[in-house]
């Protein structure tokens, strides 16, 4: 356990290349990750609110979708924002990140986490991950809180990250971080209609982010929302998502503001998706236990996540399904993997690169012991998505079993 600079930090050995490919590949259409899952419902509500005249980013739809998605997480306020990175953003302005700032969150996230702390003009402070889950360790947690302490610097916050749908620990997490009198806002944007310890994921934190980008559980096309039980933070996350207006008959601005509010159109398309979320999501939990099921089998493969429920009051949303490869037990490593399935018209993707390793972080604050380094290394997410169907299942599956089969597994 150590604490780096990115700079200094061994990055992770190129994927080998895919020498298990067949020969030929079977022209298909593509087969993605996680695409969007809409039909006729969708179609209904968003043409519904095209024909009521409400498209801007105001009213009865909007307000209608912040409601049901506050009652859906149980959160006493929602913001439905145009993205999930506008939600981190407003989120650390609202708990009072201020320039100069330090904000500890996960290094195994999406960019956006750690851009949004750059945008209150704070930065960002990676700490590492636990093996099991990916999501945020609070040993590290711990140990970056206690340096910073020690260092005399002012921490605005600190931002767990659901990893691919698991809300992270929030049983150990949030005394560590309120017994350092920093507040947590919890990014979210992964793991709508997921628990912990009995709550919905969202409900952790003084507030919460969620995204309801293409490849998202849900979706609304772009966007996203801000959760929380404190009115106060609700209605200046609302000020500053409107510019900053004033509410008076002319245009009086007296801070600077965003334009982060969501249209109405897309709020109809979340409250279709809303009222689907359960199917969808169990439709993705079917397909992991499908991926678990085949690699049940095979030395040195585990599914990211697996066997966690059993020791933690943990529900994982399933968001996305990731398999975790050590080539020293498969002679075969998830590049290898990766390889053949885009050969055969599948992607995949490596799961996340650590933000200590990203160039535009090089020299930025980093508390890790390589943990998230090695799953980036190891780690490779299948396709996930709720409206793929079993055609196209099968079709992954006789891939990659092709491919075991040629690697001798």
């Amino acid at each position: 356990m150590s604490t780096r600079t990115a700079e200094h930090l061994p990055r992770p050995a190129a994927a080998a290349a895919a020498p298990l490919a067949p020969a030929q590949a079977v022209p298909q259409e593509r087969i993605l990750l996680s695409a969007p899952d809409v039909g006729p419902v969708e179609e209904e509500y968003v043409l519904a609110a095209l024909r009521s005249g409400w498209i801007a980013p105001a009213g009865p739809e909007l307000d209608a979708f912040e409601a049901e998605a506050a009652a859906r997480t149980g959160a006493a306020h929602a913001v439905a924002l145009s993205s999930g990175t506008a939600a981190l953003h407003l989120g650390l302005l609202c708990l009072g990140v201020k320039p100069g700032d330090a904000v500890v969150t996960s290094t195994l996230t999406f960019a956006a986490t750690a851009n949004a702390i750059v945008y209150c003009g704070a930065r960002p402070v990676f700490a590492d991950v636990e093996a099991d889950t990916g999501n945020l360790d609070p040993l590290m947690l711990t140990r970056a809180l206690d340096e910073l302490e020690a260092a005399g610097q002012r921490v605005g916050a600190v931002v767990p990250v659901d990893m691919l749908g698991r809300a992270a620990d929030y049983t150990r997490l949030l005394p560590i971080a309120h017994e350092h009198g920093v507040p947590v806002l919890a990014d979210a944007a992964e793991s709508l209609g997921a628990a912990h310890a009995g709550r919905p994921a969202g409900s952790f934190g003084e507030a919460a982010a969620l995204s309801f980008n293409g490849n998202k559980i849900m979706t609304t096309s772009g966007g996203g929302m801000l959760l929380t039980d404190d009115a106060g933070i609700a209605a200046r996350a609302r000020h500053l998502s409107t510019q900053a207006r004033m509410p008076v008959p002319h245009y009086e601005h007296e801070e600077v503001g965003f334009n982060y509010r969501l249209s109405s159109l897309l709020a109809a398309l979340g409250r279709a998706q809303l009222t689907r979320l359960d199917g969808m999501i169990a439709r993705r939990q079917a397909v992991r236990e499908r991926y678990r099921r085949l690699f049940a089998a095979v030395p040195g493969t585990r599914l990211l996540g697996q066997g966690q429920d059993a020791e933690a009051p943990a529900q994982d949303n399933a968001w996305l399904t990731a398999v975790l490869v050590d080539p020293e037990a498969t002679g075969w490593d998830s590049g290898a993997l990766a390889g053949h399935l885009a050969h055969m018209g599948i992607e995949t993707r490596p799961v996340w690169k650590p933000m200590h390793l990203q160039p535009v972080f090089a020299g930025a604050q980093a508390v890790v012991d390589g943990t998230a380094e090695s799953l980036f290394r190891r780690g490779l997410a299948l396709p996930s998505g709720s409206g793929m169907g079993e055609a196209e299942l099968r079709r992954v599956e006789e891939a990659i079993t092709a491919f075991l089969t040629r690697a001798g597994s």
